[in-house]
């Protein structure tokens, strides 16, 4: 810890150096008792500062997002914390539970423990949330549901609750809550898409339809999670959604590299809220409706820092760090990644077709952008579920290098759902149709939809600001950058030396 307060000590930011304490003054409270939080305010993560822009001015806490308009004292900034990027940290959650010793609207007992049946604030029933940062999110699986669902391991007794009347089942996942900043590059509402109710495919339609998914997910966030026994009204959604879509939070400045908007670099928040963004915009798929190719090289924050040169031995240790994010952000462009067994690429017929083959595509070449596309963002511009293989159960997975992958991760103690009736999506063509059981965690946009082609596929979220915001991945099974590097280098073979490992995390804690 001192450490880093030494590093922080250090950060310039427009010529001058940061003093903690005095950047901790700058949150002013108004004369009603609201709190304001300055534009661009300075937060301290892990590894340097980030801070959100947010297009309308300051943040002033007296609009519905800080609200409870529930049943259970909950807002949208219980979930959505500024200091982590509008998203949600395990530290921040310990510390919560702490202070509060667990009577903080968080642990509410309906999705903030691991059964809803909890009325203990003791940790052990929280601690899916405590460890991981998981909610649990009940999803109720459509009567046409192509295949079978049970529950092969239920460590907590309410992993699937069938209806006595309608017989449908609802089934319990647990998920890592999204931020709710830089919204204006979404494809996808939520992690299996349950909120895109309107498609964000268009750029003609795409800001109408966004405004439609986030008021959509606002009634749903607080009949939900908020318990509330009435809707917010249109009013209310619309401030909420009005709120959202002016923030933009990015890593601001890093405690090795100092600030990330020197000598020509486009880190922060500022420059992310004008980043160019279409829907389909250097779509892997070949989408992009300019008829532009994909280009692999969709990181470019940080290509004037790759030559620096240092004019004296006191600037040296600054240049190398800047030199390892450049050198990084390389790396996330262009290190060769071998594609196997991930559905929604291997099995997708477009894919195929562009490279003159059949589907399964047994494997091929990418590189970190194949996935996250986006230019500065990291998200993939056009709806792309992807199965990578986190939600896999690792005791059942027969795939070795995915089997390897798992175990770099701190895998969650969460439910494993067995399912049945799913063809094989990798299986040969002309193969014999044979049994194929998939055990899995968190059957992703399957349980939306009830489709065995949707059965644990996700989508990766937005990139920036992930410093503020650990753990990762959906289900929170990556504590840290390590962790998700060590996950990838196994799963994608991508064969990275230890100096590259910490280039390329470096790179990713300074967006």
């Amino acid at each position: 810890m001192r450490m880093l307060e030494s590093s922080m000590r250090k950060v310039r930011f427009h010529g001058r150096k940061l003093a903690i304490a005095g950047a901790m003054l700058c949150l002013a409270t108004a004369a009603s008792g609201v709190m304001v939080i300055p534009n661009l305010f300075p937060f301290l993560d892990p590894t340097g500062i980030l801070s959100t822009y947010n297009t309308a001015g300051p943040i002033v806490e007296n609009t519905p997002f800080f609200q409870s308009l529930g049943t259970n004292g909950r807002s949208c900034a219980t979930c959505h914390i500024a200091g982590n990027g509008m998203g949600l940290s395990t530290q921040n959650i310990q510390e919560r539970f702490a202070m509060t010793q667990g009577h903080d609207p968080l642990f509410a007992a309906f999705d903030g423990a691991n059964c809803p049946s909890t009325s203990s604030n003791d940790p052990e029933t929280h601690s899916l949330l405590l460890k991981n940062g998981l909610i649990r999110i009940p999803i109720q699986l459509p009567a046409t549901a192509q295949f079978t669902i049970r529950a092969a391991v239920d460590p907590y007794g309410c992993a699937i609750v069938t209806d006595p009347i309608s017989g449908l089942q609802t089934v319990s996942v647990y998920r890592r809550p999204l931020p709710t900043t830089n919204l204006s590059f979404m494809s996808t509402i939520m992690f299996d898409g349950r909120e895109t109710i309107a498609p964000l495919n268009n750029g003609q339609t795409f800001k109408a339809n966004l405004i439609t998914d986030l008021m959509h997910q606002a009634i749903d966030a607080t009949t939900g999670h908020a318990q509330a026994t009435v809707p917010p009204t249109i009013d209310q959604q619309t401030a909420i959604v009005n709120f959202e879509m002016g923030l933009f939070s990015a890593q601001r400045a890093d405690g090795r590299a100092g600030s990330l908007t020197d000598y020509g670099a486009l880190g922060g928040a500022r420059n992310l809220s004008g980043a160019t963004y279409y829907p389909g915009i250097n779509d892997t798929l070949g989408a992009d409706p300019t008829g532009a190719k994909f280009n692999p090289n969709g990181m470019t924050l940080f290509s004037s820092w790759e030559n620096m040169e240092t004019d004296n031995e006191r600037d040296w240790a600054t240049i190398q760090a800047r030199q390892d994010i450049a050198a990084g952000e390389t790396l996330f462009n262009s290190r060769a990644l071998t594609i196997t067994n991930v559905r929604g690429l291997n099995d997708n017929p477009a894919l195929a077709a562009a490279l003159g083959i059949t589907v399964p595509i047994a494997s091929f070449p990418g590189t970190c952008t194949t996935c996250h596309d986006t230019p500065n963002v990291g998200n993939h511009s056009l709806p792309l579920a992807l199965d990578i293989g986190t939600g896999h159960d690792a005791a059942q997975e027969s795939d070795t290098e995915i089997a390897n992958a798992l175990a770099q991760l701190s895998f969650p103690g969460v439910p494993v759902y067995e399912i049945t009736g799913c063809p094989n999506p990798f299986a040969a063509a002309g193969q014999p149709s044979t049994p194929y059981v998939i055990y899995t965690t968190d059957p992703g946009k399957g349980l939306v939809t009830g489709l065995c082609g949707d059965v644990n596929r996700t989508k990766g979220p937005v990139l920036r600001g992930l410093a503020a915001r650990a753990p990762y991945f959906h289900n929170g099974a990556a504590r840290d950058l390590n962790e998700v590097l060590n996950f990838y280098n196994q799963r994608f073979q991508m064969n990275l030396t230890d100096k590259e490992k910490s280039q390329l995390i470096a790179f990713l804690n300074s967006l």
